[in-house]
Protein backbone atom coordinates (compact mmCIF):
# COMPACT_ATOMS: atom_id res chain seq x y z
CA UNK A 1 0.00 0.00 0.00
CA UNK A 2 1.68 3.69 -0.86
CA UNK A 3 2.72 5.66 2.34
CA UNK A 4 0.93 8.57 0.40
CA UNK A 5 -2.47 6.93 0.60
CA UNK A 6 -2.57 5.50 4.52
CA UNK A 7 -3.71 7.57 7.24
CA UNK A 8 -1.36 6.53 9.72
CA UNK A 9 2.11 6.18 10.20
CA UNK A 10 3.23 2.49 11.91
CA UNK A 11 6.39 3.44 14.09
CA UNK A 12 8.31 0.18 15.10
CA UNK A 13 8.39 0.62 19.04
CA UNK A 14 8.02 -1.57 22.28
CA UNK A 15 6.24 -1.24 25.50
CA UNK A 16 7.51 -1.89 28.18
CA UNK A 17 7.20 -1.31 32.26
CA UNK A 18 10.82 -0.22 34.14
CA UNK A 19 10.46 -0.15 37.56
CA UNK A 20 7.17 1.79 38.71
CA UNK A 21 6.89 3.19 35.60
CA UNK A 22 5.98 2.44 31.56
CA UNK A 23 7.05 3.72 28.36
CA UNK A 24 7.23 3.47 24.53
CA UNK A 25 10.81 2.81 23.83
CA UNK A 26 12.12 3.88 19.94
CA UNK A 27 14.77 3.24 18.02
CA UNK A 28 16.59 6.17 16.98
CA UNK A 29 16.45 5.45 13.53
CA UNK A 30 13.27 5.19 13.40
CA UNK A 31 12.00 8.35 14.17
CA UNK A 32 12.65 11.79 12.64
CA UNK A 33 15.98 14.04 12.88
CA UNK A 34 13.52 17.04 13.07
CA UNK A 35 12.73 17.58 16.57
CA UNK A 36 9.32 19.03 15.30
CA UNK A 37 8.19 15.71 13.60
CA UNK A 38 10.21 13.56 16.21
CA UNK A 39 7.94 15.17 19.19
CA UNK A 40 4.61 15.60 16.95
CA UNK A 41 5.16 11.69 16.94
CA UNK A 42 5.40 11.15 19.96
CA UNK A 43 2.81 13.57 21.46
CA UNK A 44 0.63 11.34 19.12
CA UNK A 45 1.32 7.94 20.38
CA UNK A 46 0.92 9.09 24.15
CA UNK A 47 -1.62 10.73 23.20
CA UNK A 48 -1.33 14.29 24.25
CA UNK A 49 -2.19 17.13 24.94
CA UNK A 50 -5.08 15.90 26.31
CA UNK A 51 -7.01 18.86 27.98
CA UNK A 52 -9.33 16.09 29.58
CA UNK A 53 -5.83 14.58 30.97
CA UNK A 54 -6.88 11.30 30.10
CA UNK A 55 -4.68 10.68 27.29
CA UNK A 56 -7.40 8.13 25.57
CA UNK A 57 -6.49 8.97 22.28
CA UNK A 58 -2.65 7.33 22.95
CA UNK A 59 -0.84 4.67 24.88
CA UNK A 60 -0.65 7.42 27.91
CA UNK A 61 -1.73 6.50 31.50
CA UNK A 62 -2.87 9.69 32.59
CA UNK A 63 -0.44 10.60 35.34
CA UNK A 64 3.28 11.59 35.18
CA UNK A 65 4.71 8.08 35.47
CA UNK A 66 2.88 6.53 32.57
CA UNK A 67 3.21 9.29 30.17
CA UNK A 68 7.05 8.94 29.32
CA UNK A 69 9.41 7.40 26.29
CA UNK A 70 12.63 6.67 25.49
CA UNK A 71 14.79 6.49 22.51
CA UNK A 72 17.65 4.42 22.46
CA UNK A 73 20.42 3.71 19.95
CA UNK A 74 24.10 3.13 19.34
CA UNK A 75 26.77 5.28 21.60
CA UNK A 76 27.90 7.95 20.87
CA UNK A 77 31.06 7.30 23.66
CA UNK A 78 33.50 5.11 23.97
CA UNK A 79 32.87 4.23 27.91
CA UNK A 80 29.02 2.96 27.08
CA UNK A 81 27.20 0.41 24.85
CA UNK A 82 24.28 2.85 24.13
CA UNK A 83 22.67 6.27 24.02
CA UNK A 84 19.35 6.57 25.74
CA UNK A 85 17.09 9.57 25.81
CA UNK A 86 14.38 10.07 28.30
CA UNK A 87 11.28 12.13 27.70
CA UNK A 88 8.39 12.85 29.87
CA UNK A 89 5.12 13.93 27.85
CA UNK A 90 3.41 16.35 29.16
CA UNK A 91 -0.33 15.24 30.04
CA UNK A 92 -2.48 18.55 29.21
CA UNK A 93 0.06 20.57 26.29
CA UNK A 94 2.10 19.94 23.29
CA UNK A 95 5.48 19.23 24.85
CA UNK A 96 8.29 17.02 25.63
CA UNK A 97 10.53 17.23 27.99
CA UNK A 98 14.21 15.97 28.13
CA UNK A 99 16.00 17.92 30.73
CA UNK A 100 16.30 15.00 33.19
CA UNK A 101 16.26 11.32 33.12
CA UNK A 102 14.08 8.90 35.00
CA UNK A 103 15.33 5.89 36.75
CA UNK A 104 12.79 4.10 36.30
CA UNK A 105 12.47 3.86 32.65
CA UNK A 106 16.28 3.68 32.99
CA UNK A 107 16.12 -0.06 34.24
CA UNK A 108 14.22 -1.14 31.26
CA UNK A 109 16.72 -0.10 28.41
CA UNK A 110 19.34 -3.01 29.29
CA UNK A 111 16.77 -5.74 28.84
CA UNK A 112 15.37 -3.61 25.58
CA UNK A 113 18.85 -3.69 24.33
CA UNK A 114 19.23 -7.46 24.99
CA UNK A 115 16.43 -8.24 23.16
CA UNK A 116 16.53 -5.88 20.55
CA UNK A 117 20.39 -7.14 19.69
CA UNK A 118 21.77 -3.82 20.37
CA UNK A 119 24.27 -5.72 23.19
CA UNK A 120 25.19 -9.57 23.56
CA UNK A 121 25.04 -11.40 26.85
CA UNK A 122 27.82 -12.72 28.33
CA UNK A 123 26.37 -16.16 29.89
CA UNK A 124 23.59 -16.22 32.18
CA UNK A 125 23.97 -12.63 32.81
CA UNK A 126 24.54 -8.98 30.85
CA UNK A 127 26.12 -5.98 31.36
CA UNK A 128 25.13 -3.01 29.49
CA UNK A 129 26.66 0.43 30.06
CA UNK A 130 24.11 3.49 29.51
CA UNK A 131 24.70 6.64 27.99
CA UNK A 132 22.05 8.66 29.29
CA UNK A 133 22.11 11.53 26.88
CA UNK A 134 19.72 13.84 29.17
CA UNK A 135 22.44 13.94 31.89
CA UNK A 136 25.41 12.84 30.34
CA UNK A 137 25.89 10.13 33.11
CA UNK A 138 26.70 6.21 33.08
CA UNK A 139 24.32 3.71 34.00
CA UNK A 140 25.61 0.46 34.46
CA UNK A 141 22.76 -1.97 34.36
CA UNK A 142 23.04 -5.86 35.36
CA UNK A 143 20.29 -8.78 35.11
CA UNK A 144 20.17 -12.14 34.47
CA UNK A 145 19.39 -13.87 31.04
CA UNK A 146 17.22 -16.44 30.15
CA UNK A 147 17.66 -18.11 26.44
CA UNK A 148 19.88 -15.54 25.08
CA UNK A 149 16.96 -12.88 25.86
CA UNK A 150 16.44 -10.77 29.45
CA UNK A 151 15.12 -12.95 32.42
CA UNK A 152 11.62 -12.03 33.22
CA UNK A 153 11.21 -14.38 36.22
CA UNK A 154 12.79 -13.82 39.30
CA UNK A 155 12.27 -13.83 43.38
CA UNK A 156 12.58 -9.69 43.56
CA UNK A 157 9.60 -8.01 44.72
CA UNK A 158 9.92 -4.27 43.88
CA UNK A 159 7.07 -2.52 45.76
CA UNK A 160 4.67 -0.72 44.30
CA UNK A 161 4.55 -3.30 40.97
CA UNK A 162 2.34 -6.69 41.88
CA UNK A 163 4.22 -9.66 41.64
CA UNK A 164 7.83 -10.63 41.59
CA UNK A 165 10.62 -10.79 38.69
CA UNK A 166 14.36 -11.10 37.72
CA UNK A 167 16.25 -8.33 39.54
CA UNK A 168 18.20 -5.62 37.48
CA UNK A 169 20.93 -3.83 39.76
CA UNK A 170 21.52 -0.23 38.65
CA UNK A 171 24.63 2.07 39.24
CA UNK A 172 24.45 5.04 38.47
CA UNK A 173 27.83 6.66 38.33
CA UNK A 174 28.89 10.13 39.30
CA UNK A 175 25.40 11.22 39.89
CA UNK A 176 26.32 14.49 40.89
CA UNK A 177 25.23 17.82 38.61
CA UNK A 178 23.01 15.73 36.19
CA UNK A 179 21.71 18.95 35.68
CA UNK A 180 22.91 21.88 36.75
CA UNK A 181 26.76 20.48 37.31
CA UNK A 182 27.21 20.97 40.95
CA UNK A 183 25.91 18.04 43.55
CA UNK A 184 24.90 21.50 45.74
CA UNK A 185 23.89 24.44 42.94
CA UNK A 186 24.10 27.01 45.26
CA UNK A 187 26.60 25.56 47.36
CA UNK A 188 24.57 25.54 50.33
CA UNK A 189 22.80 22.46 52.02
CA UNK A 190 19.94 24.76 53.16
CA UNK A 191 18.67 27.82 51.06
CA UNK A 192 15.76 30.22 52.13
CA UNK A 193 13.27 30.80 48.97
CA UNK A 194 11.46 33.83 48.58
CA UNK A 195 7.81 31.76 47.03
CA UNK A 196 5.26 33.53 45.62
CA UNK A 197 2.27 33.26 47.22
CA UNK A 198 3.44 31.50 50.56
CA UNK A 199 6.82 33.81 51.78
CA UNK A 200 9.67 32.36 52.93
CA UNK A 201 10.54 28.57 52.85
CA UNK A 202 13.96 27.03 53.96
CA UNK A 203 14.58 24.24 51.36
CA UNK A 204 17.35 21.84 50.19
CA UNK A 205 18.50 22.24 46.74
CA UNK A 206 20.05 18.88 45.98
CA UNK A 207 21.20 17.93 41.85
CA UNK A 208 21.97 13.93 42.13
CA UNK A 209 20.55 11.64 39.32
CA UNK A 210 18.09 14.55 39.21
CA UNK A 211 17.44 18.01 40.82
CA UNK A 212 15.22 17.63 43.45
CA UNK A 213 14.13 20.49 46.40
CA UNK A 214 13.58 18.88 49.43
CA UNK A 215 11.08 20.33 52.60
CA UNK A 216 9.94 20.07 55.42
CA UNK A 217 6.57 18.68 55.77
CA UNK A 218 6.09 20.77 58.73
CA UNK A 219 7.06 23.88 57.31
CA UNK A 220 3.67 23.04 54.84
CA UNK A 221 1.46 22.36 57.56
CA UNK A 222 1.90 18.59 56.71
CA UNK A 223 2.72 15.71 58.86
CA UNK A 224 4.49 13.07 55.72
CA UNK A 225 1.64 10.95 56.33
CA UNK A 226 -0.47 11.82 53.53
CA UNK A 227 -0.78 9.76 50.86
CA UNK A 228 -1.56 10.93 47.03
CA UNK A 229 -5.23 11.43 47.19
CA UNK A 230 -4.90 13.35 50.13
CA UNK A 231 -1.77 15.19 48.74
CA UNK A 232 -4.57 16.34 45.78
CA UNK A 233 -6.93 16.83 47.95
CA UNK A 234 -6.02 19.56 50.11
CA UNK A 235 -7.06 23.20 49.01
CA UNK A 236 -4.38 25.24 47.60
CA UNK A 237 -1.20 22.42 48.73
CA UNK A 238 -0.40 21.44 44.93
CA UNK A 239 -0.53 24.63 43.86
CA UNK A 240 2.28 25.92 46.68
CA UNK A 241 4.13 22.68 45.77
CA UNK A 242 4.41 23.65 41.76
CA UNK A 243 5.65 27.39 43.26
CA UNK A 244 8.35 25.53 45.54
CA UNK A 245 9.58 23.84 42.21
CA UNK A 246 9.04 27.02 40.36
CA UNK A 247 11.17 29.43 42.35
CA UNK A 248 13.60 26.43 43.24
CA UNK A 249 14.23 25.72 39.33
CA UNK A 250 15.27 29.16 39.05
CA UNK A 251 17.45 28.92 41.73
CA UNK A 252 19.48 25.84 40.65
CA UNK A 253 19.96 27.62 36.93
CA UNK A 254 17.69 24.74 35.71
CA UNK A 255 15.07 27.49 34.04
CA UNK A 256 16.45 31.23 33.27
CA UNK A 257 12.99 32.74 34.67
CA UNK A 258 9.82 31.43 36.41
CA UNK A 259 8.04 31.40 32.96
CA UNK A 260 10.06 29.10 31.87
CA UNK A 261 9.65 26.86 34.77
CA UNK A 262 6.16 27.11 34.36
CA UNK A 263 5.93 26.42 30.82
CA UNK A 264 8.86 24.69 29.32
CA UNK A 265 10.69 22.57 32.24
CA UNK A 266 7.83 21.23 34.40
CA UNK A 267 8.93 18.36 35.60
CA UNK A 268 12.25 19.70 37.17
CA UNK A 269 13.08 19.89 40.26
CA UNK A 270 11.56 16.97 41.89
CA UNK A 271 9.83 18.32 45.15
CA UNK A 272 10.32 16.12 47.83
CA UNK A 273 8.11 16.42 51.19
CA UNK A 274 10.03 15.16 53.90
CA UNK A 275 9.30 13.71 57.67
CA UNK A 276 11.13 11.78 60.34
CA UNK A 277 10.60 8.26 60.58
CA UNK A 278 7.15 7.51 62.24
CA UNK A 279 4.89 4.47 61.62
CA UNK A 280 3.68 4.88 57.69
CA UNK A 281 0.24 4.56 56.18
CA UNK A 282 0.38 2.93 52.38
CA UNK A 283 -1.57 2.73 49.74
CA UNK A 284 -2.11 -0.90 50.07
CA UNK A 285 -3.79 -0.29 54.02
CA UNK A 286 -0.18 -1.94 55.17
CA UNK A 287 0.91 -0.18 58.43
CA UNK A 288 5.25 0.59 57.52
CA UNK A 289 6.80 0.60 61.23
CA UNK A 290 9.12 3.37 62.12
CA UNK A 291 11.83 1.35 62.79
CA UNK A 292 11.76 -0.21 59.12
CA UNK A 293 13.03 2.77 57.03
CA UNK A 294 15.60 6.00 57.57
CA UNK A 295 13.14 8.68 56.30
CA UNK A 296 9.55 9.53 55.31
CA UNK A 297 8.87 10.93 51.86
CA UNK A 298 6.43 11.98 49.40
CA UNK A 299 7.58 12.90 46.33
CA UNK A 300 6.24 15.72 43.69
CA UNK A 301 7.18 14.85 39.77
CA UNK A 302 5.22 16.89 36.79
CA UNK A 303 2.81 18.24 39.33
CA UNK A 304 1.41 15.05 40.73
CA UNK A 305 2.22 13.35 43.74
CA UNK A 306 3.81 9.93 43.13
CA UNK A 307 1.88 6.78 43.96
CA UNK A 308 5.52 4.93 44.48
CA UNK A 309 8.85 7.60 44.29
CA UNK A 310 10.56 8.60 41.05
CA UNK A 311 13.94 6.67 41.40
CA UNK A 312 15.93 9.23 40.62
CA UNK A 313 14.32 11.17 43.29
CA UNK A 314 15.19 8.22 45.77
CA UNK A 315 18.71 8.35 44.91
CA UNK A 316 19.03 11.99 45.25
CA UNK A 317 17.16 11.95 48.57
CA UNK A 318 19.58 9.21 49.61
CA UNK A 319 22.46 11.34 48.87
CA UNK A 320 21.21 14.47 50.78
CA UNK A 321 20.56 12.18 53.86
CA UNK A 322 24.60 11.71 53.79
CA UNK A 323 25.04 15.39 53.20
CA UNK A 324 25.48 17.06 56.41
CA UNK A 325 23.29 20.33 56.91
CA UNK A 326 20.68 19.47 54.27
CA UNK A 327 17.05 18.87 55.77
CA UNK A 328 17.03 15.54 54.56
CA UNK A 329 20.36 14.86 56.79
CA UNK A 330 18.38 16.52 59.97
CA UNK A 331 15.57 14.19 59.47
CA UNK A 332 17.10 11.31 58.46
CA UNK A 333 17.52 8.10 61.28
CA UNK A 334 20.85 7.43 59.66
CA UNK A 335 22.27 4.22 60.37
CA UNK A 336 25.72 3.78 62.50
CA UNK A 337 27.52 1.61 59.45
CA UNK A 338 28.24 5.09 56.94
CA UNK A 339 28.28 2.31 54.05
CA UNK A 340 24.90 1.05 55.15
CA UNK A 341 21.54 0.99 52.80
CA UNK A 342 19.25 4.43 52.89
CA UNK A 343 15.82 2.78 53.38
CA UNK A 344 13.23 5.93 52.04
CA UNK A 345 9.55 5.26 52.66
CA UNK A 346 6.88 5.91 50.64
CA UNK A 347 3.19 5.43 49.30
CA UNK A 348 3.52 2.20 48.26
CA UNK A 349 6.22 0.71 50.73
CA UNK A 350 10.04 0.77 50.68
CA UNK A 351 12.81 1.61 48.84
CA UNK A 352 16.47 1.18 49.51
CA UNK A 353 19.36 2.58 47.99
CA UNK A 354 22.81 2.77 48.48
CA UNK A 355 24.48 5.84 48.46
CA UNK A 356 28.18 6.50 48.13
CA UNK A 357 30.15 9.53 48.69
CA UNK A 358 33.41 11.06 49.15
CA UNK A 359 33.84 14.11 51.63
CA UNK A 360 37.93 15.33 50.64
CA UNK A 361 37.00 19.20 49.92
CA UNK A 362 33.75 19.68 48.46
CA UNK A 363 31.46 16.39 48.54
CA UNK A 364 31.26 14.22 45.68
CA UNK A 365 28.64 11.45 45.11
CA UNK A 366 30.59 8.64 43.36
CA UNK A 367 27.53 6.15 42.53
CA UNK A 368 23.75 5.51 43.91
CA UNK A 369 22.78 1.64 43.51
CA UNK A 370 19.13 0.48 43.29
CA UNK A 371 17.73 -2.37 42.73
CA UNK A 372 14.57 -2.56 39.76
CA UNK A 373 12.64 -5.04 37.67
CA UNK A 374 11.55 -4.38 34.15
CA UNK A 375 9.09 -6.49 31.35
CA UNK A 376 8.41 -5.98 27.67
CA UNK A 377 4.59 -5.70 27.18
CA UNK A 378 3.78 -5.27 23.56
CA UNK A 379 6.15 -4.95 20.95
CA UNK A 380 4.94 -3.87 16.95
CA UNK A 381 4.28 -0.73 15.54
CA UNK A 382 2.67 2.38 16.93
CA UNK A 383 0.60 3.74 14.85
CA UNK A 384 -0.22 7.76 14.47
CA UNK A 385 -2.00 9.78 11.88
CA UNK A 386 -0.35 11.26 9.13
CA UNK A 387 -2.00 14.74 9.92
CA UNK A 388 0.41 15.13 13.20
CA UNK A 389 3.45 15.72 11.22
CA UNK A 390 1.68 18.84 9.56
CA UNK A 391 0.95 20.27 12.93
CA UNK A 392 4.78 19.89 13.91
CA UNK A 393 5.60 23.73 13.92
CA UNK A 394 2.90 23.55 16.97
CA UNK A 395 4.97 21.14 18.84
CA UNK A 396 7.30 22.95 22.01
CA UNK A 397 10.73 20.85 22.18
CA UNK A 398 12.92 21.32 25.25
CA UNK A 399 16.01 19.80 24.77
Amino acid sequence: MSHELTPQIAIPAVYMRGGTSRAIIFHAADLPVDPAARDAIILAAIGSPDPNRRQLDGLGGAISSLSKIAIVGPSSRPDADVDYTFGQVAIDAPLVGYKGNCGNISSAIGPFALDEGLVAADGDSATVRIHNTNTGKVIVARFPVSGGRAAVEGDFELQGVAGKGAPIRMSFLEPGGAATGRLLPTGRAQDELAVEGIGTVTVSLVDAANPAVFVDARSLGMTGLELPDEIEARPGLLAKLEAIRVAAAVAMGIAATEEEARTRIRNLPLVGILAAPVDAPTLSGKTLPASSFHILARMISAGQPHKASPLTGAMCLAIAMRLPGTIAAELAHLPSDPDADLVVAHPSGLLPVAARLSREGEPHADEAVVYRTARRLMQGSVLVPRRVLESAENVSTKI
